[in-house]
């Protein structure tokens, strides 16, 4: 490995800053229509183009039908109709937008060991706001489902390239501190984003204005392109040649000696996304469903707490791999997890008092590891293929947590929009975080591999 230029003090903190606002206008796009589902379905289904008992269907993803002139449908058949409807759309928005993620972030994972981090990172930001802002024209149930994709694609860029960048940029004793900073920037975005829906209506008349919001990130892209210099070690390493850069692609991580890494990788990927996309999302539906159309407020509150607890989770998820160690670290926010979980899904409700502490409380932990992952998966995976490693392993795991949102999604439909029931049955998914993590290496006191 050839001799590597140190990269300026301002340049590190450039770099940081972008990879920061890159991953919370990301946090913009997770949150839109976990605020937004009810109140889309409910206008969707008042404009004749939902009903109880319709499915998906493709026609409608690019053309809206012509609709004639229909009274809304009575309060007491709206309410029968919704109780069906939420949970299907609920997830299916929230597993196309993971299964966009993840075809996103192995394009832009393999972009960024191919073009560089700055190039790719950009253009994943650029291709998430763009897609959002077109999602405002949605007028089937149908499009939302697209543009979600298509921005999601975007989404799941932004982790590993920015990951990849911010990581190679700071020293290994700072490493700890930016995967805090990048582990809970997305978790400021979500706080952000509920919040203007605390302030702001976010009701069936009322809920497009979010998506011009999460357009609004794309000048960021520009900025990334012209702004922020480029992480040294990637062009060092492709300087060695293009038997290394050149060549890598998705199939490189899963051939031997980096197959092992990404399994595991994929498997330490897969449960907190899954935990947070299919258990604790749906507090926000669940608090939804209990304040109606007369406490739009409700939903927004229960976003702002969840991620006002990732936010501080986040932040000191590195902090508390390096202190405590990383398989030891995973281990306990696991089993925390799932503890904390059950006993809201099971002895709670968002009419206690209590609730919502302990809705804080469980986006506090359950989002340490993602300041853990930052840390850990660029260590998995040498310099010429981290970002494709970092990507391959995050975002096979929101393939397998789509998955799982659709069943989740079924299993409310099941219990007839219980969320207390069938939360507490997709909060076990934490309960393999304890056992998953005895598999994988423990790099605690490894430097990052060139």
């Amino acid at each position: 490995m050839p001799q590597t230029t140190e990269i300026t003090a301002a340049g590190r903190y450039i770099i940081l800053v972008a990879a920061f606002l890159g991953w919370m206008f990301s946090g913009f796009q997770m949150a839109v229509m976990t605020l937004t589902a009810r109140s889309a379905t409910t206008e969707f289904l008042r404009s004749g183009q939902l009903s109880a008992t319709e499915m998906l269907r493709v026609e409608r993803l690019l053309v809206a039908p012509r609709v004639t002139a229909q009274s809304n449908p009575p309060k007491s058949e709206e309410k029968e109709t919704l109780r069906a409807a939420v949970p299907r759309w609920f997830s299916w928005y929230n597993a196309a937008f993971l299964f966009g993620a993840a075809y996103g972030g192995l394009v832009f994972g393999w972009l960024g060991d191919w073009l560089g981090r700055v190039r790719a990172m950009g253009a994943s930001i650029f291709w998430f706001s763009l897609f959002s802002g077109l999602g405002y024209f949605s007028a089937t149930p149908e499009q939302p489902l697209l543009s979600r994709f298509l921005a999601a694609m975007g989404v799941g860029g932004m982790w590993p390239t920015g990951v990849s960048l911010a990581s190679e940029a700071w020293s290994e004793a700072s490493r700890p501190l930016v995967a805090g900073m990048l582990g809970t920037s997305a978790n400021v975005g979500l706080v952000t984003l509920n919040a203007l829906g605390y302030v702001y209506d976010v009701g069936p008349d009322s809920w497009r204005w979010t998506l011009l919001v999460c357009a609004s990130p794309m000048i960021l892209a520009f900025v990334v392109w012209f702004c922020v210099p480029e992480s040294q070690r990637w062009l060092a390493a492709r300087k060695v040649g293009a038997s290394m850069t050149g060549s890598v692609s998705m199939a490189t991580v899963f051939r031997p000696p980096l197959m092992r890494l990404t399994l595991i990788g994929i498997a330490l990927g897969t449960i907190p996304i899954l935990g947070g996309w299919g258990a604790t999302q749906w507090f926000i539906p669940w608090a939804d469903q209990v304040g109606g159309v007369a406490d739009l407020k409700s939903k927004a509150l229960a976003g702002m707490m969840r991620s006002g607890g990732a936010v501080i989770g986040g932040l000191i998820g590195g902090w508390l791999a390096n202190l405590g160690g990383r398989r030891l670290t995973y281990f306990l926010v696991s089993l925390s997890s799932v503890a904390l979980g059950e006993y809201i899904y099971l002895y709670l409700t968002p009419k206690d008092p209590s609730f919502w502490g302990f809705v804080f409380a469980l986006g506090f932990v359950s989002t340490i590891f993602f300041g853990w992952l930052p840390l850990y998966l660029p260590e998995l995976f040498p310099t010429y293929a981290r970002a494709t490693g970092a990507g391959v392993s995050f975002n096979f795991g929101r393939i397998l947590s789509a998955f799982g949102v659709l069943g989740t999604g079924a299993i409310t439909a099941w219990f007839h929009e219980d969320y207390g029931k069938a939360g507490s049955i997709t909060t076990l998914v934490f309960a393999l975080g304890m056992l998953v993590i005895l598999f994988a290496p423990d790099t605690t006191h490894q430097k990052l591999k060139d």
